[in-house]
């Protein structure tokens, strides 16, 4: 259980790092670019994974170069969310992803649906309405707020479809995520260079260390969370719902204690549903 607690202390952590950026002067991007690098270099280190997959015909190339493109761009698009709404409905936001990931599976990936499943499912989208209503005091969110939630939402969805299909191919989920990590950061890499070179935004050293910084701590969500499955083997829904779940309160709590982000009531509503559409789903997973 202790692997997925420190899982689910690092996603917050990710939130609040996006969160105390701007306040810094980090350059987002920047961040990012060398969060990939982190993410590389200790993927390499810890997992160990065998590339023999991706050497064949048959490995995913393209649903890995998608991956490739979408990780990095979520990332600046929950930095942005972060900052425009806060840290507890954006995290409500990146978890609640799972419906439309949900309805992938359903569609496309041939999933069974149950009772279960199809309830939390409707309760997830009223939560996503009840999320992204937009607070009528000061503390709340700006007008866009409630489309980088929705950007958020669908952009987390799509990844996780991506690795659906990674998954189908055979190619191992470590492999995967290595290749995805590594062409990500060549290609942040050469933005930045050229932002660099044209002088738009200079490289800086503070934007090395905060990113190194984030990259591990992004890495250590993923690690703990394969650590938890593998200590837990036979438990993969408790943990699907405990991390979701998990994330969800942590968040709230880390957001309106330590930043003093103000929630409308229509927002705690949506809070309290995505936790029950989370347990109905899991429960689905089970059944």
């Amino acid at each position: 259980m202790h692997f997925l607690i420190l899982s689910v202390v690092c996603s917050v952590l990710v939130s609040v790092l996006l969160k105390l950026a701007p306040r810094r002067g980090i350059d987002i991007a920047q961040a990012v670019t060398w969060n990939y690098l982190a993410a590389s270099a200790l993927s390499l280190l810890l997992l160990q994974p065998s590339l023999q997959s991706l050497r064949n015909g048959h490995a995913p190339w393209l649903a890995l170069l998608g991956l490739a493109l979408a990780l990095p761009g979520i990332f600046l698009v929950l930095a942005r969310a972060v900052r425009e709404a806060g840290i507890v409905r954006s995290d409500v936001a990146q978890r609640l992803s799972l419906l439309l990931s949900l309805g992938a599976a359903f569609a496309l990936f041939g999933e069974h649906a149950n009772g279960w499943k199809l309830a939390g499912l409707g309760l997830g989208l009223l939560a996503i309405v009840g999320v992204s209503a937009r607070n009528g005091d000061a503390g709340g969110a700006t007008a866009s707020g409630w489309r980088w939630l929705l950007a958020v939402w669908a952009g987390f969805a799509l990844i996780d479809i991506l690795l659906k299909q990674v998954a189908l191919s055979g190619t191992p989920s470590t492999a995967a995520l290595l290749a995805s990590f590594a062409i990500a950061f060549v290609l942040m890499l050469g933005w930045q260079l050229q932002r660099h070179f044209s002088g738009r935004r200079r490289l800086e050293a503070r934007n090395l260390g905060f990113g190194l910084l984030l990259g591990a701590i992004n890495f250590g969500n993923i690690l703990f969370y394969v650590r938890a499955h593998q200590a837990m083997p036979h438990s993969p829904a408790t943990i699907f719902a405990g991390m979701n779940i998990g994330v969800v309160c942590l968040g709230a709590l880390v957001g309106m204690l330590a930043f003093g982000e103000k929630t409308s009531r229509w927002n705690r509503i949506g809070l309290g549903l995505a936790v029950m559409a989370i347990a109905l789903i899991a429960r689905g997973a089970q059944a």
